[in-house]
C-alpha cells in the first residue's frame, strides 16, 4: 500500500545528469528550493502511456501552470540520465525537465519504488504526481494500488484542477500543415492571433498526406482540428473562429 507524503520534506537526493558532454551532479535542493514544483513520476522513459498521455499533456500545459505560480514541472523515472535525454529529445518536451533517478533513490524515498522484474524492468517507479512547495509536498496524486499500469489520477489535468479549479482548459488543437505553405502560416498566425495553442502535424516529417487523407479525406493543407472536431482548412478556420468570437 502506498502512503501520501502530504506534509513531509522531498528526498534529499543528488542526481547525476548529463548536459552536453559534461556530468553535472543536481541537488534536491537545486530543484525545489524556494520553488512551486509540480513532479510526475512514470515507470520508464519510451513505455507508451507515458509517451501517448502522461508527458504530452503536462508539456502542452506547461503555460498555464506557469500563469497559476508552478516554477517548473519535472518528470522522473527510474532510468538513466542519456535514456532520459533521449527521451526528451524524442518528444520535444521542452517545456519539461527530466531528472534521472537512476539508483531509484529519490523514487526510494517517497516510498514508490516497485518491483516490475516480470517485464524485465527491475525496480521502477509506481506513477505518481505531486505539487511541491520549497521542498514539502502540498498534494499527491497516487494512482491506485492495482494491476497493470492504472493511469487515472497524475495526469496533467487532475493537477490543474486541484491548483486552479476555476481554470477552464482549451480545447487541443492540432494543425496538419507542410513548409512553405502560405496557406498554413496563415492558419497558424490566425490560432497565435486568437491566443490559441496548437499542436503542429508536419507532413513528410510527422506524418504523410496518406495519413492526413485516411483522417479527413482530403490531401491539401492545412487542415486544422479543434477539440477533436475537423474544422477544416484556412479560410474555415477562420470562419471559425470569427463565429466564435461573436
Amino acid at each position: 500500500m502506498f502512503v501520501s507524503k502530504e506534509g513531509q520534506s522531498v528526498p534529499q537526493v543528488t542526481f547525476p545528469t548529463r548536459q552536453g558532454d559534461q556530468w553535472v551532479n543536481v541537488s534536491s535542493d537545486e530543484l525545489f528550493a524556494n520553488k512551486t514544483v509540480i513532479v510526475f513520476s512514470l515507470p520508464g522513459a519510451f513505455t507508451p502511456t507515458c509517451s501517448s498521455s502522461h508527458l504530452p499533456r503536462y508539456n502542452e500545459l506547461f503555460s498555464v501552470f506557469k500563469e497559476n505560480g508552478v516554477d517548473d514541472i519535472l518528470c522522473m523515472s527510474v532510468n538513466d540520465t542519456f535514456v532520459m535525454n533521449a527521451w526528451k529529445n524524442d518528444q520535444e518536451a521542452e517545456n519539461i525537465t527530466f531528472i534521472p533517478d537512476g539508483n531509484g533513490d529519490f523514487t526510494s524515498g517517497m516510498g514508490m519504488l516497485v518491483d516490475k522484474r516480470d517485464l524485465g524492468f527491475g525496480q521502477r517507479s509506481w506513477r505518481y504526481s505531486m505539487l511541491v512547495r520549497n521542498g514539502i509536498v502540498e498534494k499527491m496524486f497516487i494512482e491506485p494500488n492495482e494491476p497493470g499500469d492504472p493511469f487515472k489520477v497524475s495526469d496533467a489535468d487532475t493537477m490543474l484542477s486541484y491548483l486552479a479549479p476555476e481554470f477552464k482548459t482549451q480545447e487541443s488543437i492540432t494543425v496538419f500543415s507542410k513548409p512553405g505553405c502560405p496557406f498554413c502560416a496563415k492558419a497558424k498566425q490566425n490560432l497565435i492571433d486568437a491566443g490559441l495553442q496548437y499542436e503542429e502535424v508536419i507532413l513528410g516529417k510527422d506524418a504523410t498526406s496518406v495519413s492526413l487523407r485516411a483522417i479527413t479525406g482530403r490531401t491539401t493543407v492545412p487542415q486544422v482540428f479543434i477539440g477533436g472536431k475537423h474544422i477544416g482548412g484556412s479560410e474555415e478556420l477562420e470562419s471559425y473562429l470569427i463565429n466564435r468570437s461573436a
